[in-house]
């Protein structure tokens, strides 16, 4: 089966707005939302994951930009944030941009930085 085939639009929002769901399923509906929902969601969903982030992590910040606008992060810095080593981290992202064929990892040189 498909990754885009496991769920539907509704059924991946039924699973948010579900007050007992396992954090486990509800990751992969953010996850499959974040990839085939429409893009309404993503942008919410997007805007949601950045405010969390500085949320959580506030000493976290964005290193530069990605040409789609999205922010990037330095590596040692996510696994410092986490928690974990800076080679597991970068073996997550890595299996993340083959599971779902969208690039995650960029060099400086291919960011920007706001002014």
């Amino acid at each position: 089966m498909n990754k885009k085939d496991e769920w539907t639009v509704e059924s991946a929002m039924e699973i948010l707005q579900h007050p007992t769901v396992d954090s486990k399923v509800w990751s992969e509906a953010v996850e499959w939302l974040l990839l085939y929902g429409p893009p309404e969601v993503k942008e919410l969903l997007q805007q949601a994951s950045g405010h969390a982030t500085q949320g959580s992590f506030p000493e976290l910040t964005p290193i530069g930009f990605n040409a789609n606008g999205e922010p990037c992060y330095n590596v040692a810095d996510l696994a410092n944030a986490l928690g974990i080593a800076e080679e597991d981290a970068a073996k997550i992202i890595a299996e993340k941009e083959e599971q779902h064929g969208i690039r995650q990892l960029f060099g400086k040189q291919e960011t920007t930085k706001l002014q």
